[in-house]
């Protein structure tokens, strides 16, 4: 692993920053990592309010999606919320579609069947539509490339408007309103919205135009939150400000189907991370493993009782999918011993029955162990699907682009990405995307980095330091938990391995005199040699907090562990 120590910003602007803020050294460089110079942008930063967030109608056709929203209320047409199957597809349809029947009750969702169906809008999802006498579609975090699924349905006289955030193509499809901030011609002043963030923004302009003010929208704003956390958006601007907010709702006053998720959990209150890791898959599971429609059906049911019955049927979901995903993993990773492929640029593996619903997150466990640009594919229909996974700082999205004549189809973003081709092209697509891969790729992004914000010593700690750390929360892209370096530390002598196949690693770190920190390493058990003997060793960490009976301690979350 490369250790990539982040360089000191300058002397005159750190000092300048102290002193604006009354904070430490440490914070200083914290902030102005993260591109925070001022006393104004730090009270943005710290202070983040829903005043904050931009006027939706400075997005590209936001007016002639409301006055369509408006008309067919007016002549009381029949509307349907169409969404992907994934977190940030169903949350989308929720919110969208929960909002709607505040305003008139004939609003329809649907949601595409993984395995029909497949990937955005489809045929099928449009016929259902004519089939009911529907007459508008909103689609959500999906749409930006359907041409010929727009013209479809434009011949059965049925308007669409698509709110999407991946990016466009060279051409446009031809709908009522296209709200996309990636679009190069809508000069929105944020384009890293999630799908359901767009899909707020629309219900705020609709709200607007009824005298509703941004209170209003509050009890919305926990799909918001775990939409963005579970697309994996860059944490600045609007999505900061909705996610933080939306983590309130959550942890207070949460709608009944994430209560019904989370209420059996010992945390008093959830971070973020925990949405990533609790809510998100819980969700996801649904689409992978039966029907999106399961987390459609849980998110907008407001009697608790029903709810936790839905959350208990998903909760099955993803104990299936866990048990999938691992038993896929372990054969991708014979495949790859078998075919010799160990020292490639890239890892292309497909097997006709693999579960269409976790390749996704195989291809992330296998990203983990070979670390490298990974697609993994699977039988779906008369083709082949796969999802592709990245490292950092490649873009996969482009090396499709580049073998795009031997696919059918493709879309997605930086670091993933969904295809389908033709089972006859899978060979000469493996060996063009080895082949891209291999000429585009820098050799150090093949080898996986940690970015340390600042090294420091145990006696920095303070308090107060963890006090203010915990205010730059909600963490994620673009504001990474901050990673400390720390050098010349020893174990007490009393560090071991822990889990059924001795992987994490439990340390009690100390440095100098100072007194010890309890350590938890995941996945570094097989360093614990690094820290016998009372040999000096480096560790790379988050400062964390560990909950046990009810107490709360200072706890490190090791990262990375070095001689």
């Amino acid at each position: 692993m490369r250790w990539n120590l982040k360089s000191k910003p300058q002397k005159n602007k750190i000092q300048t920053l102290q002193k604006a803020l009354h904070v430490d050294e440490i914070i200083a460089i914290l902030l102005l990592q993260r591109g925070i110079e001022t006393y104004e942008q730090a009270k943005a930063f710290f202070r983040p309010t829903l005043n904050d967030l931009h006027n939706p109608y400075l997005m590209k056709d936001m007016d002639k999606a409301v006055e369509r929203i408006e008309k067919a209320i007016t002549n009381n047409e029949n509307i349907m919320i169409f969404g992907d199957y994934d977190v940030d597809g169903t949350t989308a349809v929720s919110l969208v579609s929960s909002y709607l029947k505040t305003l008139q009750p004939n609003i329809a969702t649907y949601i595409p069947d993984r395995y029909t169906e497949g990937y955005g809008i489809s045929y099928k999802g449009i016929d259902f539509a004519e089939d009911n006498n529907i007459t508008l579609i909103i689609a959500l975090d999906c749409g930006i490339k359907s041409i010929d699924h727009i013209n479809y349905a434009k011949e059965k006289k049925i308007d669409f408007i698509i709110c999407d955030h991946h990016r466009p193509g060279n051409t446009l499809p031809d709908a009522v309103a296209i709200l996309d901030p990636k679009r190069e011609d809508c000069l929105y002043p944020y384009d890293e919205l999630c799908g359901c963030g767009i899909g707020f923004k629309l219900i705020q302009a609709l709200g607007q135009n009824r005298n509703q003010t941004i209170e209003n929208f509050i009890p919305y704003l926990d799909l918001v939150a775990t939409a963005i956390a579970a697309d994996i958006v860059p944490m600045t601007g609007e999505n900061r400000i909705l996610a933080k907010f939306g983590m309130e709702v959550i942890n207070t006053n949460p709608r009944p189907g994430i209560k019904a998720l989370i209420q059996n959990r010992k945390k008093q209150t959830l971070t973020i991370t925990d949405v990533v890791f609790i809510v998100a898959p819980r969700i996801n599971a649904a689409g992978r493993i039966k029907h999106g429609n399961y987390a459609v059906q849980l998110l907008t049911e407001f009697n608790l009782e029903q709810a936790t019955e839905f959350a208990s049927e998903i909760e099955e979901f993803n104990t299936n999918r866990k048990g999938l995903d691992k038993q896929i993993t372990k054969e991708a990773l014979s495949q790859i011993e078998e075919n010799k492929e160990q020292d490639r640029f890239s890892t292309v593996v497909y097997q006709e029955n693999w579960h269409k619903g976790v390749i996704g997150i195989v291809a992330s466990r296998l990203v983990e162990n070979y670390y490298r640009p990974t697609v993994v594919f699977t039988k779906s229909g008369d083709k082949l699907a796969a999802s592709a996974r990245s490292v950092r700082d490649f873009d996969v999205y482009n090396a499709l682009e580049a073998c795009s004549e031997h696919l059918e189809q493709f879309g997605g973003h930086m670091y993933a990405a969904g295809m389908t081709l033709k089972e006859e092209n899978y060979k000469n697509f493996k060996e063009a995307f080895e082949k891209t891969v291999k000429n585009t790729i820098h050799p150090n992004l093949l080898i996986p980095e940690i970015t340390i914000d600042a090294e420091i010593n145990f006696s920095d700690i303070t308090p107060k330091l963890i006090r203010i750390i915990k205010q730059f929360e909600p963490f994620g892209p673009q504001n990474m938990h901050p990673v400390f370096m720390s050098s010349n530390c020893h174990d007490t002598g009393y560090g071991k391995t822990l889990g059924s196949e001795e992987e994490h690693l439990k340390l009690f770190v100390k440095q100098d005199n100072e007194e010890a920190i309890a350590g938890i390493g995941f996945g570094l058990g097989k360093h614990l040699s690094l820290t016998q003997n009372k040999k000096p060793f480096q560790i790379a960490y988050i400062l964390d907090e560990n909950e046990w009976n009810g107490k709360t301690s200072l706890q490190i979350n090791i990262r990375a562990i070095k001689a």
